[in-house]
């Protein structure tokens, strides 16, 4: 029950969007889940909840966090470490935070090589933190580890009228919350002995508990290769799909353009071969002299006839510079008359020029035009 609590929360912890959205990267919040759930399958007495953590430069932003107790074992008696372990926001590329959380009758050891004044749990595992091998799971291990060599904890004591009292264990670290050792073989518990079977019972129970987390973990972690080599194959799968798409958009648009090109072709075709239609009767003889140039050209519209005197302009200043070429090589004409006339019969060719490109602007834009209600038209029906 505690496990599907847990999972529902992650899940709709990590989905979150917009302004309460953690600030973990996308890729990385399936890893996230991942490790406070084996965190919390082990441990169970953490907790994963959501809190405002305050950084040293006064931004607060919230965050996961494992709040809960560690359990360590000293001078054969169990005790239970309150601890904070925060996931800052580039967990899990960055180690995460840890505190020592003491209650009110609780006092942090000082000096202590591993626990600062304020709390601040500083141990190797953490120094030497390395994505994507370090994990949750094994650092509550490596707490509980360091912690059961050197308690950082120990209760506040009371008045005492005795102005010699004997140093006691118990006395030190009973806010600890000791309970009696499961593990122990002894048959005795409370001060009073246990029925034998019962302890062969509760220690076989112990053993294949520890085997089968054994094999879980060990499945696990074989799935976590897996899953790893599968989430490279998908990423490259997905960039190999984002090329395809490119390609295929822009062969698309080149079928597209291409349509365009052979539909306009096809209309010029149509029209050359009308026109082939109607003036081949007139030829007598196979005679080009007998058929009317003015006649066989019909101008269809405005912007024809303005593109046809334009070319009809530039050619004839070409003929014209020409002409005045030959002046000058003959010396019929002076050379500073020559520039003169050169440079205004120029001037004039340009904006014949650029007349007939916009004319010819126009008609192919209203060429596509006919050609895409021809095309829709067409599609109608």
């Amino acid at each position: 029950m505690a496990q599907q609590y847990t999972q529902q929360f992650l899940n709709t912890a990590l989905s979150q969007r917009g302004p309460a959205a953690l600030p973990y990267a996308e890729e990385t919040k399936w890893r996230i889940r991942q490790h406070l759930m084996q965190l919390v399958e082990s441990y169970p007495s953490l907790h994963p909840k959501t809190s405002v953590f305050t950084h040293n430069d006064g931004r607060a932003v919230n965050l996961l966090q494992a709040d809960g107790t560690v359990p360590i074992s000293f001078h054969g008696a169990s005790y239970n470490i309150p601890v904070i372990i925060w996931l800052v926001e580039s967990y899990p590329s960055r180690a995460p935070l840890v505190f020592v959380n003491p209650t009110r009758d609780m006092i942090i050891k000082r000096p202590h090589p591993f626990v600062s004044p304020n709390g601040v749990v500083s141990i190797p595992y953490l120094h030497s933190w390395l994505f994507p091998s370090s994990n949750l799971l094994e650092l509550a291990t490596n707490l509980a580890q360091f912690f059961a060599s050197d308690p950082p904890l120990y209760s506040q004591r009371k008045p005492n009228p005795n102005p010699n009292p004997s140093p006691n264990l118990n006395s030190a670290y009973g806010s600890m919350n000791p309970s009696p050792n499961p593990n122990s073989n002894s048959g005795y518990g409370n001060g009073r002995m246990e029925d034998p079977a019962e302890v062969f019972k509760k220690d076989a129970i112990n053993k294949l508990v520890r085997d089968l987390n054994g094999d879980v973990k060990d499945i696990r972690k074989g799935s976590e290769g897996q899953m790893e080599g599968m989430l490279g194959a998908q990423a490259v799968l997905r960039m190999r799909e984002e090329e395809l798409r490119k390609g295929v958009k822009e062969m698309l648009d080149e079928k597209e353009a291409l349509e365009q090109q052979l539909q306009v072709i096809l209309m010029n075709t149509d029209v050359l071969e009308g026109w082939v239609r109607d003036n081949e009767g007139k030829l007598e003889g196979d005679k080009v002299e007998n058929v009317d140039l003015d006649e066989a050209f019909v101008l269809c519209d405005a912007l024809s006839k303005q593109r046809l005197d334009c070319a009809a302009s530039d050619m004839a200043v070409d003929d014209t510079v020409y002409a005045l070429d030959k002046a000058v090589q003959e010396g019929v004409m002076p050379f500073d008359q020559y520039l003169r006339n050169v440079r205004l019969l120029s001037r004039e060719q340009f904006f014949h020029r650029a007349t007939a490109s916009k004319v010819r602007a126009v008609q192919m834009q209203a060429q596509v035009a006919s050609m895409a209600s021809r095309t829709s038209m067409q599609y109608a029906f």
